[in-house]
């Protein structure tokens, strides 16, 4: 059993979770339409990665005989400028997402629920994670640059992005069961 403030906050990170999965793949569809085919790939993952976070909460929810909420969701934006904004803007929404969850944590500490922050450590982790990449892909992004064949190698750095993200899952996963 779980107290109704954190029972609240967890319901408020799995609204958080679900528009980053929808957000990542608002900018997905905008990527594919601008013919940046490796953006619009790595969105997609990280849309559904951003769905299973929102999953665990909702399932440790029920686990902990507390009672997820499933969240309605405001539009996300359909238009951006480059993609250089769109990962700018996945950055900003990680550090938005890392916030909440050192939120989460000190509602633990102050509540004394242990239990819920040994759930959440695999958050704690998965978030440095996340702005690391993103992070990465910014300065990648930098170093191309913005001339006139810029946007070729953003693509197709992207599509190498996503080959190592999903090998090191791939890895992560096996080294689970071993």
């Amino acid at each position: 059993m779980i107290s109704k403030t954190m029972e609240a906050a967890l319901n408020n990170q799995i609204s958080l979770e679900a528009y980053a999965s929808q957000y990542y793949l608002a900018m997905a569809s905008w990527c594919d339409r601008e013919g940046m085919e490796g953006a619009a790939e790595f969105l997609h993952f990280q849309s559904l990665e951003e769905r299973e976070h929102m999953m665990k909460i909702f399932h440790y929810l029920s686990e902990v005989d507390a009672f997820a909420i499933t969240p309605a969701m405001p539009q996300p934006p359909l238009e951006f400028d480059s993609v250089q904004e769109v990962f700018r803007l996945v950055y900003e929404h990680e550090k938005k997402v890392t916030q909440s969850i050192n939120d989460l944590v000190g509602i633990c500490y102050k509540e004394n629920d242990y239990n819920t922050l040994n759930f959440l450590q695999w958050y704690v982790e998965e978030q440095r994670e996340e702005e690391n990449l993103a992070r990465g892909i910014l300065d990648k992004i930098k170093l191309i640059g913005e001339g006139g064949q810029s946007l070729y190698y953003i693509d197709k750095e992207m599509k190498k992005v996503l080959a190592s993200v999903q090998a090191a899952e791939a890895a992560a996963e096996g080294g689970e069961g071993a």
